[in-house]
């Protein structure tokens, strides 16, 4: 036991407890060391599982962990430093964040983040350490029998693709924020940190904005900071004046050229330096003058590291009159037009795009907005517009002016000062704001530019004046002569007024402006503004007489742009809002309706839905067809991106505020009109936007009726019916018309399909579901039954089949079983015809999910819904999943891409997984022939065979291999009945029987079903869900062998080698139930054929080749040994038997050794002879006792292979000197064999010669090289190949000069015995002491105390170098192991023999 562990409390007696571990294990413990906790037991009796009363996912980190720990070590024994030290953090991290949850102090969202983080964490340690994909829901694992196979397969898709999209967590940093989709909002966020300049003295003002250089326009509002002196901000503790978040910026704004651009201004003297006689009359107003700009473009940022600061270089333009243009000239890069300000002038900020909305951002980025960050937002609305959105801000430009010297020498120093002033004529206080980041202020005042007549400021400002107090107000703007020479004097020479809103409610238009400047005085009063306002303020609304004002050539110009929510610019909106006023403008109102702008009907959706449904109520006769058509537009705008999350204020409107009760008549009877005429219209555009709005028809139709209702008390009920019902009679009658190709009407029928099941929600508020599922099943059941290919209509129907599963209709038990037959027959018909596969599985996924989550009391409903399915969809099920993986596979794709992402496969095993006893049954007696049912049988064992492939899904979806197992072995348990009395006696079939028998061997030997290579917790959990299904399959196959009788003999000797493959599983009881079957086999040959020598072949060739693999043990060895000997004593054929047995544990014994052999030859005797001695024995067992010359020759090669590995050149030439032996010099043609062509057998042993030669040669033995040499060189000169003999004789004459010059050491030779049970039986001193090895030492190794360095390296080994008295007693009794070596000075070789 370890600490954690589970147990139960028996019995408690004073501080001690006696505790239940397992079914057998009890053990007594302090009760200290015992810690309760609340928990449940499920599936009691001998494989019950305690459950904690925890939450699951404390529970997986508590196993999981446990079960890294293990996992952990052996990272360190295997020297993986790199993720032994990773996993060690991983492990750390998920410890204090159990810690976390446990203490359950964390908020819900945190709590959610928390098991979201630490199940990020577990599936990425259980991809490091080989270990199973775990499917979970909502971070909880899911128990695969308490969901559908469908909804399971799902679940380790989705957490596929989430591992697949992970990267190696970095537990360095904090936990990282994962998004599912990429953000199609976008913001930007600007830190001003200071400006660097080595000629400061005088406070700035710094504005950024957002600025497009394709149409030179700015994207967003101003942001506006100031600084000191220094060159800092002047509110440094203030952060929102310093930091702001650009947002609402769209994926087309993230390219290359937009730009922030930064204008600097700077505060105080109009020149830097002044004359030598201006000093005395110096002016101390201060000026607002241009200083410098900066640009830096936002595609920059996408690159840049987000957490440096970037600094920006600072220019000037060289005339001060192009100021407005120097962004643009630096982006354009016209460098004779600014340059740099200086070179240390640099202003450093922060800048840094964020993604995903701003509620998103609040989350991610708490701390900045904890901090303080100042809003900018965007000129006009964004990409998306959301409702409740409220914005009434009008953006003014000061673009130009133009302005007479007025009696000056020189040009005018003008400055514009802006004032916002009510009805009233009094000024708005706090509503002109120069940018984000200040707060508003009462006026503003413009930039001085130097004696300029003609100046182009640029200055934009935002007038956020209230939706109540536009009416009647206007916006002033005086101009002011400023001199330098003048104390603080600021001349007032004009003025310039623009009202806000026009008579008829149209507010001030956007676009340019050209306003009139009027003149006046210094000491003029402009506080009465009644006097000016009823003068023209734009010289294009100037009446023809006025030509005073027409002459004058002094102008201003300005450009304003209006955001609002509220207030409106069209005209066209306004006469419809206000239709009651004029109602002759009621048709060409709504004609025009589709002319406005999107935006300007959503920001007055609800007074424009009043508006509709107040003309349809009053005037219906005249207006109802225009007030449909306007109300289908309305809705079919909602269906544009920009605007569809206006579509929740339709819903909201037609719940809470839609009071049009007598609509709905209106309403269908002109839907009805429509869709009446569509078979017979030539033009179907139209007809099919009205269908593409029909959700929202219904949504109408269905909320009046609802309204009339409670407000009559339901009357007319019977007559609304009516109209419902020929409705979608007509409906029906144009869906059924039958159109080849793509025609008009059927993209017609595919639009109505595509809106069909939105509608489904709306008839269930009124009608019972059995009457909306009859409305749907008649509607669908209607459409043409004749398939098309090249018809758009049949995608569209099963995409609409796909919505009707998913809807809430569908998910009625009552609703599903009238729905069901016409969903089946569309999905048959697609399946059959092999087409829109991906479709059909989701679709059928789908369905089989909802029959999984019945509750209790609905067994009847399910169970026939099942029995439909099974009936109309099993055979072309089965028949898809082999036509998908007949299908040419792509090159490094897995078989699971195949089946359109396994969806299919998921469909079969859960629909298998829901059938009963009944449903087998009625199966099987549907079939109306053996024939038709040996097709089904063939079919679904040949899909299971594709379902065990290993390919089939990923290597760590353990969990779906295990469901997929448990359903095939309880179907075939099913099926078996069926071919035990269908195909036995004179109904013998035997495909049937060899797909059945070989589906079992192939179940059993899985590498999924392999427990013994699980870790003991993996096994355990398997062992309790499942059992060990290898012994419920061999079970299976060992009952199905005994009803074959006489059939037997028709799989004598073909399945020998599938089964003994099952018999060398490392089960015991698998092993006993199987092997008994070959003694069957024996007995049945020998009555066929008198003896079974057939049997004893094919046993020994497969025993051969799986053993070879690695399969088998000495317990299967003992086992299979003990098992045939107890069978066959009562036998006739006793003594031929026990001879076969005896046999085949022979070469069972001399397999284990040469596997034992291949593997520890390193460790005991490393690079000897010690496989001389091996080859010796089995290639004598094989030639003398088996005579197989062909598996003789096959481990010869295995040999010769293991010598060259152990470099032992001179055994490898002899051991491959015996296979050329068995050859002669003959032209006796040669199969392909081994890694030998097709060639004489001549060929062949020429081959083996040189092959040979090469070996003696890099042995030393160069003495038996020249015996090959000169047989070699007979066999050239008798064929005349004078060229090769030329060649051999030099290479025999190269083997003398190595004999001459070459020197080679004298060999060690030492008697080597291995005495303990440890060794392999081959090499123990078994039989007597004297069965010893004499073995050379190789020259290389040098000896140590008469001990060569090869024999010191077996772990555990006593090496014995001095005779032992006891030595001959010692191989008896000893169990430990012992190695005993005798040095010889000489040896004398005769015939094998030392």
């Amino acid at each position: 036991m370890e600490i954690g562990d589970t147990v139960q409390i028996l019995e408690k007696c004073e501080g001690m407890v006696l505790v239940l571990y397992t079914s057998y294990v009890e053990g007594i413990f302090p009760s200290s060391y015992i810690h309760l906790k609340n928990a449940h037991v499920k599936n009691k009796g001998q494989f019950e599982t305690v459950i904690p009363d925890e939450d699951s996912v404390i529970t997986e980190m508590t196993s999981t962990l446990r079960d890294w720990g293990a996992m952990w070590k052996q990272l360190y024994v295997k020297n993986e430093g790199d993720l032994f030290h990773r996993l060690w953090h991983v492990m750390n991290e998920i410890l204090d964040l159990r810690r976390q949850v446990l203490v359950g102090h964390l908020t819900h969202d945190r709590l959610r983040d928390v098991k979201q983080h630490i199940t990020a964490r577990l599936d990425w340690g259980n991809e490091q350490l080989g270990l199973d994909l775990v499917p979970r829901r909502e971070f909880s694992m899911v128990d695969p029998d308490e969901i559908s196979v469908t909804e399971l397969y799902r679940l380790v898709s989705l957490r596929q693709t989430v591992d697949e999209s992970t990267k190696v967590p970095d537990t360095s940093q904090e936990m990282s924020k994962e998004t599912s989709t990429p953000a199609s909002t976008h913001h930007l966020f600007v830190h001003v940190k200071s400006l660097m300049s080595a000629n400061l003295g005088e406070e700035l003002e710094v504005f950024f904005h957002i600025y497009d250089g394709r149409e030179n326009r700015p994207l967003s509002e101003r942001f506006f900071v100031r600084l000191n002196k220094s060159g800092l901000p002047k509110s440094p503790e203030k952060t929102e004046r310093q930091c702001t978040l650009f947002v609402d910026l769209g994926s087309s704004d993230l390219r290359k050229d937009v730009y922030i651009v930064v204008h600097i201004i700077r505060i105080g003297r109009i020149l830097l330096t002044m004359g030598a006689g201006e000093k005395k009359n110096q002016c101390n107003v201060q000026y607002r003058r241009p200083f410098g700009c900066a640009v830096v473009s936002i595609a920059d940022l996408l690159t840049a590291d987000s957490k440096d600061d970037h600094l920006l270089k600072v220019y000037t333009c060289n005339t001060e009159s192009e100021w407005s243009q120097i962004h643009e000239n630096i982006i354009k890069k016209a460098n004779s037009r600014y340059n740099l300000s200086g070179s240390n002038t640099g202003l450093a900020v922060a800048l840094q795009l964020l993604h995903g909305d701003i509620d998103q951002l609040r989350r991610e980025y708490m701390v900045l907005f904890t901090r303080g960050v100042s809003i900018t937002r965007k000129l006009g609305f964004s990409d998306v517009i959301m409702p409740g959105v409220m914005r009434n801000d009008l953006y003014i430009t000061l673009e130009k002016g133009e302005f007479e010297k007025g009696g000056k020498s020189v040009a005018r120093n003008v400055e514009i000062t802006v004032y916002v002033l009510d009805i009233d004529g009094q000024i708005l206080k706090g509503h002109v704001t120069a940018g984000s980041g200040e707060p508003s202020v009462d006026e503003y005042h413009s930039l001085v530019l130097y004696h300029n007549n003609s100046p182009r400021w640029g200055d934009q400002i935002k007038l956020p004046i209230p939706v109540d107090m536009f009416r009647g107000s206007h916006v002033r703007f005086e101009f002011r002569h400023c001199s330098t020479k003048d104390k603080g004097e600021k001349k007032l020479f004009g003025y310039s007024f623009v009202p806000l809103m026009q008579e008829d409610g149209r507010t001030l238009p956007d676009g340019t402006h050209e306003l009139i400047i009027h003149k006046c005085e210094e000491n003029t009063s402009l506080a009465d503004c009644s006097r000016y306002l009823k003068q023209p303020f734009s010289k294009p609304n100037l009446p023809s007489n006025n030509q005073t004002l027409k002459g004058t050539k002094e102008s201003f110009w300005i450009t304003s742009f209006l955001c609002s929510t509220k207030l409106t610019q069209n005209g066209d909106m306004l006469d419809l809002l206000k239709w009651r006023a004029h109602p002759e403008r009621i048709n060409d109102s709504l004609s025009k309706l589709k002319e406005i702008d999107g935006s300007e009907i959503v920001k007055f959706l609800q007074d424009t839905l009043d508006t509709l449904f107040g003309i349809l109520d009053e005037s219906s006769q005249r207006y109802g067809l225009k007030v449909f058509d306007s109300l289908v537009h309305i809705i079919n705008l909602l269906q544009d991106s920009k605007f569809q999350h206006f579509k929740p204020v339709m819903d909201t409107y037609i719940e809470s505020h839609f009071a049009g009760a007598l609509s709905y008549r209106d309403l269908i009877k002109v839907l009805k009109w429509y869709v009446d005429r569509i078979v017979d219209a030539e033009h179907q555009d139209h007809i099919q936007q009205v269908l593409k709005a029909s959700e929202y028809i219904f949504k109408y139709i269905i909320q009046s009726r609802r309204l009339f209702s409670l407000a009559t008390g339901g009357q007319n009920e019977e007559e609304f019916r009516v109209c419902i019902h020929e409705l979608f009679m007509s409906i029906r009658f144009f869906l059924s018309q039958e159109n080849k190709g793509t025609t008009p009407v059927a993209q017609t029928q595919a639009v109505f399909l595509r809106t069909f099941p939105a509608i489904y929600g709306e008839l269930l508020k009124i009608f019972t579901v059995r009457e909306v599922a009859g409305f749907v099943r008649e509607t669908l059941g209607s459409l043409p039954t004749t398939v098309h290919p090249d018809c758009p209509l049949e995608a569209v129907k099963l995409q609409c089949i796909a919505k009707t599963v998913e809807s809430q209709l569908y998910i009625n038990p009552d609703s599903r079983c009238i729905l069901l037959p016409v969903v089946l027959r569309v999905l048959q018909a697609h399946m059959q015809e092999q087409r829109d596969l991906v479709m059909c599985a989701q679709i059928l996924s789908s369905m089989l999910s909802l029959i999984k989550k019945e509750e209790n009391g609905t067994e009847l409903v399910v169970s026939e819904e099942v029995e439909l399915i099974v009936e109309s969809l099993l055979g072309v099920l089965l028949r898809t999943i082999l036509e998908i993986s007949n299908r040419p596979q792509p090159a490094g794709t897995s078989m699971r891409l195949q089946f359109q992402d396994g969806e299919f496969v998921a469909c079969l095993l859960a629909l298998l997984r829901q059938m009963s006893d009944k449903h087998y049954q009625k199966l099987l007696q549907a079939f109306s022939s053996k024939d038709d049912l040996r097709d089904f049988l063939l079919h679904i064992f040949t899909v299971f065979r594709i379902l065990i492939r290993p390919e089939m899904f990923p290597k760590d979806w353990t969990v779906m291999r295990l469901v997929t197992n448990n359903v095939i072995i309880t179907t075939v348990l099913y099926l078996s009945d069926a071919l035990r009395k269908n195909f036995l006696n004179d109904k013998f079939d035997y495909k049937v029987w060899d797909s059945y028998f070989y589906l079992s061997v192939i179940f059993i030997n899985q590498p999924c079903l392999q427990l013994e290579s699980f870790s003991p917790s993996k096994r355990k959990k398997i062992l309790e869900k499942y059992g060990d299904m290898r012994v419920m399959m061999g079970c299976e196959i060992f009952s199905m062998w005994q009803n074959l009788g006489e059939h037997k003999l028709n799989f004598i000797p073909a399945m020998i080698g599938p089964f003994l493959e099952v018999t060398l599983v490392p089960q015991p009881d698998l092993r006993n139930v199987m092997i008994p079957i070959f003694h069957d086999m024996m007995d049945w040959e020998q009555r066929r054929s008198g003896n079974f020598k057939q049997v004893e072949a094919k046993l020994i060739d497969k025993l051969d080749s799986l053993m070879s693999e690695g399969k088998g043990d000495e317990t299967y060895r003992e086992l299979f040994n003990s098992i045939l000997l107890k069978k066959i004593e009562r036998e006739t054929w006793r003594e031929s038997g026990i001879s076969l047995i005896a046999t085949v544990t022979r070469l069972m014994e001399r397999l284990l050794d040469y596997r034992w052999a291949r593997a520890h030859v390193h460790k005991i005797l490393p690079e000897t002879h010690v496989l001389g001695p091996f080859s010796q024995i089995l290639n004598n067992f094989y030639k003398t006792e088996l005579n197989k010359e062909e598996m003789y020759i096959r481990y010869i090669h295995k040999l010769y292979d293991l010598h060259l590995k152990a470099q032992n050149y001179t055994e490898a030439s002899y051991t491959l000197l015996l296979y050329d032996e068995l050859l002669e010099w003959s032209d006796r043609p040669l199969r392909e064999f081994l890694n030998y062509p097709m060639q004489s057998e001549w060929q062949r042993k020429e081959y083996l010669h040189l092959t040979i030669i090469q070996n003696f040669d890099r042995g030393k033995c160069w003495e038996n090289g020249i015996i090959l040499c000169r047989e070699l060189a007979d066999q050239y000169e008798s064929y005349y190949d004078y060229r090769n003999l030329s060649k051999m004789r030099m290479m025999e004459a190269s083997l003398y000069d190595k004999i001459m010059d070459q020197q080679r050491l004298e060999p060690e030779f030492f008697r080597v015995g291995f005495y303990g049970k440890k060794f392999p039986f081959f090499l123990r001193v078994c039989k007597s002491p004297y069965s010893l090895f004499v073995l050379n030492s190789p020259q290389s190794q040098s000896t140590r105390a008469g001990v060569p360095a090869g024999f010191r390296s077996h772990p555990g080994s006593t090496h014995l170098n001095h005779m032992i008295s006891s030595l001959p007693g010692l191989w008896r009794t000893s169990r430990h192991v012992e190695k005993v070596i005798y040095p010889f000075k000489s040896a004398v070789m005769d015939q094998g023999h030392i």
